[in-house]
């Protein structure tokens, strides 16, 4: 009765979403970036905010990578009383609890792991195959009023059920996935966990998964192509069906590849994932000739009444899709395409869409997209509102309206320069974006492709391109936007000394966190 009751609550809080909550990466099934219930950030009070603490946690670096985005739960009970705890994820298999209202380690949990990396192995390390813990986690109901369980992907493919108050194992490890696969963020909906994979990352070629919490069973699709790193990993849909993009590979479908496409799977009645639609952009296999990759986890959006899912690439071009009628009868109809938004040298580089974008609905119902971008704006691009010139980076604010029976992208502003414009999450009114500040460059002036594998991937130094981007990295940025006018209204300046890479930031409950390649995790807040 316990284990009903239990995935009832799952399936009822993923319903009705819970109030001042970070609990995925997104933060919800849709991964739209909105955090619909923020009573605290707003336009006036974000121009005041502050750091408020800084803590370096004990987690090694592996490649470029270190710590992850945060899911935050309030109101958790400890033996101290209730507590809002930040969860953050270390990619050397670490996962830290920390209080948000001092930056107080209240524990941290290394992994044991059964795998013994293959040294020489295809995808065993490297920039694109770190090794490590990739996946943010994802936070779940527990078995009562104020206790939670925090899910999270181990190296080794092991799935770990962990007390959010005080870091004890709920269940023994599950076997989800292979080893060192590079999972994507976690989706937990309705009882059941979805992420992805990609990059051939320990010799396992791309594929989709689901693992459901009370059965115990798992489900894997492969739909061929070389897999999205969209960071916040699956977007589950309201009726269940999860979208995910394909990526390096090229478009064949009379072989049953769906490389560079973006495809709709959705559990049967025996809890296995089924393919129901895919989605491939027109010119898809001049984006897999180019390398410009679907590589941008998706969106699910509803509303008045229509159920859109939004898409873009390093093309840089945003798709506006309606699941109901998922790609039409030849699997390449779109409700809308974007203008060129950056990139007009069509770079597979330091240009072009690879964070996380976000889409609300402001105080008036006007639904809202923003996407964040890598180089400077297309010379062609000229929204109403432009905030400044972008070189290094920047976000773009779209509306989503309906005009003459078609629904359309109507682009409204333009931000002012951003260090690698990143991910966006919108809280309030205020739309939060990270300027990453790393060294996105892989082909360096001299066209000399600089990646070289790590010799001992189990020690994990960074490779060749890794150092080289490391040694070229410069300084992450939190910027505090105006949503409907893209106005900076508060940056956090020189105040972080590091970068981050694949990564992002995460806003609720009037905080702003985020964690950097030398292992410091920044809260930066207003006044309550």
């Amino acid at each position: 009765m316990r284990k009903l009751c239990w995935i009832g609550a799952i399936a009822l809080l993923a319903g009705i979403g819970w109030a001042a909550d970070y609990t995925a990466d997104g933060p919800d099934s849709g991964r739209t970036g909105w955090v619909k219930n923020e009573k605290i950030f707003n336009t006036s009070n974000v121009k005041s905010m502050k750091l408020l603490w800084k803590v370096k946690l004990d987690n090694a670096p592996r490649e470029m990578h270190n710590l992850f985005p945060p899911v935050v739960v309030e109101n958790v009970a400890t033996s101290s009383g209730p507590k809002e705890i930040a969860i953050v994820a270390g990619i050397s298999d670490n996962l830290f609890a920390l209080d948000t209202s001092n930056g107080k380690l209240l524990w941290s949990k290394h992994f044991d792991s059964n795998y013994t990396p293959q040294v020489g192995g295809r995808g065993q390390s490297g920039t694109l195959c770190p090794g490590g813990q990739t996946a943010t986690p994802v936070i779940g109901p527990g078995s009562g009023a104020g206790k939670y369980t925090v899910y999270a992907l181990g190296w080794d493919g092991r799935l770990r059920e962990v007390n959010v108050a005080d870091g004890e194992d709920l269940r023994p490890p599950e076997n989800f996935l292979p080893p060192n696969a590079k999972p994507w963020s976690l989706n937990l909906t309705n009882g059941v966990i979805y992420t992805s994979i990609s990059q051939g990352c320990g010799g396992v070629p791309f594929a989709i998964f689901s693992y459901d919490i009370g059965t115990r069973k798992t489900s894997t699709f492969l739909p061929q192509g070389g897999g999205l790193w969209g960071r916040r990993g699956m977007a589950v849909a309201s009726d269940g069906t999860a979208y995910m993009g394909t990526g390096d590979g090229p478009y064949m479908p009379e072989k049953k590849n769906l490389g560079n496409s973006i495809v709709a799977v959705k559990l049967d009645g025996n809890k296995q994932l089924q393919l129901t639609g895919w989605f491939a952009p027109p010119n898809a296999n001049w984006l897999y000739k180019r390398d410009l990759d679907i590589n941008v986890s998706p969106m699910a959006v509803d509303y008045k009444g229509k159920h859109f899912l939004i898409g873009t690439s390093k093309e840089c071009r945003a798709w506006l899709i309606d699941r109901d009628n998922f790609g039409g009868a030849d699997h390449r109809e779109y409700l809308d395409r974007s203008p060129l938004i950056c990139n007009d040298g069509a770079r597979y580089d330091a240009a072009g869409v690879w964070g996380a974008m976000a889409s609300w609905q402001d105080s008036a119902g006007a639904l809202w997209v923003a996407v964040p971008f890598l180089g400077p704006a297309s010379e062609d691009y000229h929204p109403p509102i432009v905030n400044g010139k972008t070189e290094l980076g920047g976000t773009t604010g779209m509306k989503i309206e309906e005009k003459s029976g078609k629904w359309q992208f109507t682009p409204v502003w333009l931000s002012g320069d951003m260090d690698q414009g990143d991910e966006a999450v919108e809280a309030n009114g205020v739309l939060f974006v990270n300027g990453a500040g790393e060294d996105t460059y892989q082909q360096r002036p001299d066209h000399a492709w600089d990646e070289s594998p790590t010799p001992a991937p189990a020690v994990a130094g960074p490779g060749g391109q890794s150092a080289t981007r490391i040694a070229n990295s410069r300084h992450a940025t939190i910027y505090a936007l105006d949503a409907a006018t893209g106005k900076t209204l508060w940056s956090s300046g020189n105040q972080i000394a590091s970068w981050n890479h694949g990564s992002g930031m995460t806003a609720v409950n009037g905080k702003a966190y985020i964690g950097t390649f030398d292992g410091y995790f920044y809260c930066f807040g207003v006044a309550k």
